[in-house]
C-alpha cells in the first residue's frame, strides 16, 4: 500500500518535501480510498472470527434475533423475558441484517462495522472541514488505527456508534457557527443525530452535546446563537425521531401490579440510578478515576504522543477565546470539550473502561489536524521538531514494549497438545465485571498459546516505532505516519490471532454445537449459574435455556412480569428435572456441580473450562 505517493509533494527535485500539500490538496477519492483500506485490512477482516462471546455479545444478538423471530420491533426480549434496560437502534441493525443475510458471526458483526466505516468517513468530512484534506485524512487514519476502537468493538456495545452522531453533530454545529443564518439542513441535521444518538444509547446521547456545546458557547461569549438554531422546528423534528419508540415502549410495557412499568426502570433505574451508582441490581463494577482517565490516553495509542502539541495551540486564556475564532480555533475548541464533557460526566457515576470511546473521535481529530499541519510545514519549522520529539518518545515506547514482549516469551511454555486453555490460566471472578478483567487471567504456561502472535506482535512494535523516528529525521513525516498506520495493521492481526486463540474461554460456542447434535424436541438446557455466563448456548441453539440461579443481571426486571416464561429453577426443581425422563442439558464451570453430588451425570463435552453435562447417555 504505497500511500507515500499520496502524501508527499510531487514537486520535482524535492524529494520528502511536502510544504505544496497546503496550496494542493489531496483529491478526496485518494483519501476515501485510504481510509476504505484501513477499514477493510482492520474491521472487515476480523468480522468473520472467532465465535461470539457469552454475556454482551450474544445477549445482545439473542435480543435482535427473538426481535426478529417475534416480528416485535418495540419491546425486546432476551430468552423469552423483557429486555427493557437498552435503547432499540443497534438491535435493530442487527435484526435487519438477520432478515436480510441470515444469522450468523458475520451478519451479527456487520452493523457494526459498518458504523465503524461511517465513523472514519464522518471523522474524515468533519476534519476536512475543520483542517482541510490532509487533516480531515489525518483524522480518520488515527481513529482507524488507534488501539481503543478496535478492542471495543470486538463484542457489540454501541458506543462507537454514539461516537457517529457525535461527530456528525457537531460537523452540523461548526457549520452553524460559519452560517449567517443556520439553515433548516444544518438546524435539522443537528437535531436528527441528538435523536439517533438517543436511540443508541439513552439520554446521554442528548447530555453530551448539549453540554460541549453549552460549555462552548459559554466560553466564547455567545450564547445568542442558541437563538439562531431554529429551536422549536429542531426540537420538533428531535422528537419526531426519538419520541414514537419511548412511547410504544411505555404503551406496551405498563405497569403491572407489584411490576412498575418500562418508564421507571428505563429512565429512572437506567439512567438517574446507575448515574448515581444505586441501579438494581447493581452488576457493575467501576474503574478507578485516575485510570478511567488515563485509559482516553492508551485508546489513542500510537498517536498519543502527538496529542501535547496539538493541545498546546489551544488558546490558554478566556479572553482569547471571545474574539473572531479562525474556524481552526473553533474546531479545536470545541473537540477537546467533546472529550472533556464525556470523561467528566462519568467521572461522577460509575465507569467502565470503555465508556470513553465516544470521545476518541475529537481526539483524533486533534491529532489529526495537527499532524496535518506537520506535513505541510517547512523542514526547518519548530513544527517538524517537536514531530521529532514524540517519535523519540514513542520509540522508547515501542523498545520497552519490545523487551517486555521477549521477557514473556522466554518464560512463556508451551502448552502440552490437547490442553484447555481454562486450565492453564488462573482465574480472578472478582474481575470479571470489568470488561478486560479476563486479561488478568493469564500465567507463563498460558502465554505459551500466544508465543506467536506475541512475537508478532513485539516486532511490530519495533520496527513501527523505530520506522516512524528514521523517517522524521530525515524531515519525512508523512512517510513515518505511514510507517505507524502499517505498524497498527500488524499490532491488530496479531490482536485477532491471539483473541481468537483466547475465545473459547469467553465463549460456549462447541458446547452449543455439542447440545445441538443431541437436542430433541422436549429436553431442555440448564445453566448452572447466571444466564449471562452462557447466553451463547440461547444464541446459537436458538432454544431457550433455564437458569439454576435466582433471577438476576438482564433478566432480573423482565423476569418479574406476569407474563414472564419460568426459566429459573430452584434446586429442589432441578433435581425433580435431573432425575426425570426429560433429557437435561447442564451448562457448568465446575468439574463436580454440587447440585449434581451423588447423582450420575454423563459429560457431553468440555471446552474452555466450561462443560455440558446430561442425565442420558448420549
Amino acid at each position: 500500500m504505497n500511500l507515500s505517493l499520496t502524501l508527499r509533494d510531487e514537486k520535482p527535485g524535492a524529494r520528502g518535501d511536502v510544504s505544496g500539500l497546503a496550496s494542493a490538496p489531496i483529491p478526496s477519492s485518494k483519501s476515501l480510498l485510504i481510509i476504505g483500506l484501513l477499514w477493510g485490512m482492520i474491521y472487515f477482516a476480523s468480522m468473520f472470527t472467532p465465535a461470539l462471546l457469552d454475556d454482551v455479545d450474544t445477549i445482545h444478538a439473542e435480543a435482535a434475533r427473538e426481535m426478529l423471530v417475534r416480528h416485535d420491533w418495540v419491546t425486546m426480549y432476551t430468552d423469552g423475558i423483557r429486555y427493557l434496560e437498552k435503547a432499540p437502534l443497534m438491535y435493530w441493525s442487527l435484526a435487519a441484517s438477520y432478515s436480510v443475510f441470515g444469522i450468523s458471526d458475520w451478519s451479527t458483526r456487520l452493523p457494526l462495522m459498518l458504523g465503524v466505516l461511517a465513523l472514519l468517513l464522518a471523522t474524515y468530512g468533519l476534519g476536512r472541514y475543520a483542517y482541510g484534506e490532509l487533516g480531515g485524512l489525518y483524522a480518520a487514519v488515527v481513529l482507524a488505527t488507534s488501539i481503543g476502537p478496535y478492542i471495543f468493538t470486538r463484542f457489540l456495545i454501541p458506543d462507537v456508534l454514539v461516537g457517529l452522531w457525535l461527530t456528525t453533530g457537531y460537523y452540523f454545529f461548526l457549520r452553524s457557527l460559519d452560517e449567517e443564518t443556520p439553515s433548516r439542513l444544518t438546524c435539522w441535521g443537528f437535531a436528527a443525530t441528538c435523536a439517533l444518538n438517543v436511540l443508541t444509547k439513552g439520554l446521554i446521547g442528548l447530555v453530551f452535546p448539549a453540554g460541549a456545546i453549552g460549555l462552548y458557547l459559554i466560553l466564547t461569549g455567545n450564547l445568542r446563537h442558541l437563538l439562531k438554531l431554529r429551536l422549536f422546528s429542531s426540537t420538533l423534528v428531535f422528537f419526531v425521531i426519538a419520541a414514537p419508540w419511548h412511547i410504544l415502549a411505555a404503551i406496551r410495557n405498563p405497569s403491572q401490579g407489584t411490576v412498575r412499568g418500562f418508564l421507571w426502570f428505563y429512565f429512572v433505574n437506567e439512567h438517574i440510578y446507575r448515574f448515581l451508582n444505586k441501579r438494581i441490581p447493581a452488576g457493575y463494577d467501576t474503574v478507578p478515576l485516575w485510570i478511567f482517565w488515563a485509559l482516553l490516553l492508551v485508546w489513542l495509542i500510537p498517536w498519543t504522543v502527538f496529542l501535547p502539541q496539538a493541545l498546546f495551540e489551544l488558546p490558554r486564556r478566556i479572553r482569547g477565546l471571545r474574539g473572531n475564532l479562525t474556524r481552526r480555533q473553533k474546531a479545536d475548541l470545541l473537540f477537546i470539550l467533546w472529550a472533556l464533557v464525556i470523561v467528566g460526566f462519568f467521572s461522577f457515576s460509575t465507569r467502565q473502561e470503555y465508556y470513553t470511546i465516544p470521545a476518541l473521535p475529537g481526539m483524533a481529530l486533534l491529532v489529526g489536524g495537527w499532524l496535518g499541519r506537520e506535513t505541510a510545514s517547512s523542514e526547518t519549522d519548530s513544527i517538524r521538531r517537536a514531530g521529532r520529539i514524540s517519535s523519540t518518545v514513542l520509540l522508547s515506547v515501542g523498545l520497552i514494549a519490545f523487551a517486555a514482549g521477549m521477557y514473556l516469551l522466554s518464560v512463556s511454555h508451551l502448552p502440552s497438545r490437547g490442553a484447555d486453555l481454562a486450565d492453564l490460566l488462573k482465574k480472578n471472578p472478582q474481575d470479571y465485571d470489568l470488561s478486560l478483567g479476563h486479561v488478568l487471567d493469564l500465567t507463563p504456561h498460558a502465554l505459551g498459546a500466544f508465543r506467536a502472535p506475541l512475537l508478532g506482535a513485539s516486532l511490530a512494535l519495533l520496527l513501527g516505532t523505530a520506522l516512524n523516528w528514521a523517517l522524521r529525521r530525515r524531515n519525512r513525516p508523512a512517510e513515518g505516519n505511514i510507517a505507524l498506520a502499517l505498524m497498527m495493521v500488524g499490532l491488530f492481526a496479531c490482536i485477532h490471532s491471539a483473541f481468537t486463540t483466547f475465545s473459547p474461554v469467553l465463549s460456549s460456542y462447541k458446547l452449543a454445537v455439542a447440545i445441538r447434535q443431541h437436542y430433541r424436541p422436549g429436553d431442555i438446557i440448564v445453566v448452572d449459574g447466571q444466564y449471562h455466563q452462557a447466553s451463547t448456548l440461547n444464541f446459537y441453539t436458538g432454544y431457550p435455556v433455564h437458569v439454576l440461579h435466582e433471577p438476576s443481571g438482564n433478566l432480573w426486571y423482565g423476569s418479574k412480569f406476569p407474563d414472564a416464561p419460568q426459566v429459573f429453577e430452584t434446586p429442589e426443581s432441578f433435581a425433580t428435572w435431573w432425575g426425570g425422563p426429560t433429557q437435561v442439558f447442564l451448562w457448568t464451570d465446575q468439574d463436580e456441580p454440587k447440585e449434581l453430588a451423588g447423582k450420575p451425570f454423563f459429560r457431553l463435552a468440555r471446552v474452555g473450562g466450561k462443560s455440558i453435562l446430561t442425565n442420558r447417555q448420549p
